[in-house]
């Protein structure tokens, strides 16, 4: 069993940055592929990032490439999203889960899930 829990949310004005972390726990958290989900009011959740178990590949959703960055320190059993050059599209609540399988980018493929921390971008 893993438990994932998402800090770093808040309020920050369009070109700003925040980083976003997600706490995990479990022993094998270190096997697992983890990404970014992310959901707006009255929208569908879509995938942001996500990140192999051993960090060596990052993959990313079209609308945030080059400026979201994903890693993780799995000492720490820690993932984040460093988020910069925000815009007011980018508000949502952000969720970070777990995959015990290698992953892609449908909700589906990730067994465990936090419960979000919201993001909001003033413009």
């Amino acid at each position: 069993q893993v438990q994932l829990v998402e800090s770093g949310g808040g309020l920050v004005q369009a070109g700003g940055s925040l980083r976003l972390s997600c706490a995990a726990s479990g022993r094998t958290f270190s096997s697992y592929d983890v990404a970014w989900f992310r959901q707006a009011p009255g929208k569908e959740r879509e995938f942001v990032a996500r990140i192999s178990w051993g960090g060596a590949r990052t993959y990313y959703a079209d609308s945030v490439k080059g400026r979201f960055t994903i890693s993780r320190d799995n000492a720490k059993k820690m993932v984040y999203l460093q988020m910069n050059s925000l815009k007011p599209e980018d508000a949502a609540v952000y969720y970070c889960a777990a995959s015990t399988r290698v992953a892609g980018g449908a909700g589906r493929e990730y067994d465990y899930w936090g419960q979000g921390t919201q993001v909001t971008v003033s413009s």
